[in-house]
């Protein structure tokens, strides 16, 4: 996708149940982007009492002994270890290291379950079909008879949780810390993800009627959204492009294991820790709301003292119920990580206060030393 191109979403030919609830407003995919109270729903969903219906997001099966160390062999986070309930997420890359599909992982012993933004679900399992070639894996879309449903922290269900082989399927978001073999670029004192507790629990899609139905409180995907940016949680179908590499998103915080056997787009991965920079780095934006303006995905970054210097592009944004108008967004490497920046919305020029995620320094980890130039002297 290019940089200023907002990706298309597929929507269910048939809408969620959910539609029947008062208040009901579809985002774009057959869910709700609210019910008619959006900063209520926010801080429900803060608070960790609704959940918000995310059926309209991909799921994925792999199944068969050799799963987990075939998938370990393909991404980029390692999988020969995960347990029966534990969840983690993994890459997969091109062969110059640029993300191309994000899976978040949860095993139950009998099945790798794949959760998927639903543009990836088709070309992930057409991609993973063709690499099967002797292995004992058989990859399947279960999207139309599985259904994800979203929180912060657990919420008991009115539904039966899905468990084929006796365990949940309930992926638990690994962003609050750097996993193991993991590395993270951002300030760690702080840092707004040790507060993100999102989970993602599968249900028989043909529960959720009787889910719909229930009087358990249901938050919006915008919900979601601004509590998301606030966390510095990347996305594949907002944060990335196809120039995109994890290191810009501070993903090798819970998608990298850089210490794990060889995979597509590994050279690039430790070239860039170790001894190089990215060459952009993911921001977060604070913005002025005085003229009611919120940039969409694709909208230029400017710098604020001199608007026609574009610096890179919003990748998404949100209100917050606390913090107002915010939005993460790319920038050029070299931006000056002190100066204040703008956002070119609507023929809107909308100040943006940038707070460092990634900084300009990111990489570089091995301290090699620079090697003097043939036939400089030394002085």
């Amino acid at each position: 996708m290019a940089d200023a191109e907002l990706p298309v979403v597929p929507p269910f030919a048939v809408p969620s149940p959910f539609s029947a609830r008062e208040g009901f407003v579809d985002d774009g995919t057959g869910v709700a982007a609210h019910y008619g109270t959006p900063v209520a729903e926010q801080r429900a969903l803060a608070a960790g009492t609704a959940i918000v219906d995310l059926s309209s997001r991909g799921v994925l099966t792999v199944t068969g002994p050799d799963r987990l160390t075939w998938l370990h062999s393909l991404t980029s986070q390692s999988l020969t270890g995960l347990a029966p309930g534990d969840s983690t997420e993994t890459l997969l890359l091109d062969a110059n290291g640029r993300l191309e599909h994000a899976a978040r992982v949860v095993d139950d012993g009998e099945t790798a379950w794949l959760l998927v933004d639903l543009p990836e679900a088709e070309p992930l399992r057409a991609w993973l079909d063709r690499m099967r070639f002797m292995l004992r894996v058989e990859v399947a879309d279960r999207t139309s008879d599985v259904a994800t449903i979203g929180s912060l922290g657990e919420v008991e269900l009115p539904v039966p949780v899905l468990a084929p082989a006796g365990v949940p399927v309930v992926w638990v978001d690994p962003w609050s810390e750097v996993a193991v073999g993991g590395h993270s670029y951002a300030d760690a004192e702080g840092h707004p993800g040790r507060e993100w507790t999102a989970r993602e629990t599968l249900v028989a899609r043909s529960d959720l009627d009787a889910l719909a139905a229930s009087s358990v409180l249901a938050a919006g995907t915008l919900a979601l959204e601004a509590l998301r940016i606030e966390a510095w949680r990347p996305r594949l179908t907002t944060e990335v492009d196809e120039r995109s590499i994890p290191h810009e998103l501070d993903w090798m915080r819970s998608a990298v294991h850089l210490a794990k056997g060889c995979y597509r787009g590994q050279e690039t991965v430790a070239k860039v820790h170790n001894i190089g920079h990215p060459p952009r780095r993911l921001v977060m934006l604070h913005l002025d709301g005085s003229d009611s303006v919120l940039p969409a995905h694709g909208d230029p970054v400017v710098l604020a003292a001199d608007t026609t210097r574009e610096v890179g592009h919003v990748t998404s944004s949100a209100v917050h119920h606390e913090l107002g108008p915010i939005a993460l967004a790319l920038v050029k490497r070299t931006t000056d990580e002190a100066a204040p920046l703008a956002v070119l919305s609507a023929d809107v020029v909308v100040a943006a206060s940038p707070q460092t995620i990634v900084p300009a320094s990111a990489g570089a980890s091995a301290g090699v030393p620079r090697l003097p130039r043939l036939g400089a002297v030394r002085r």
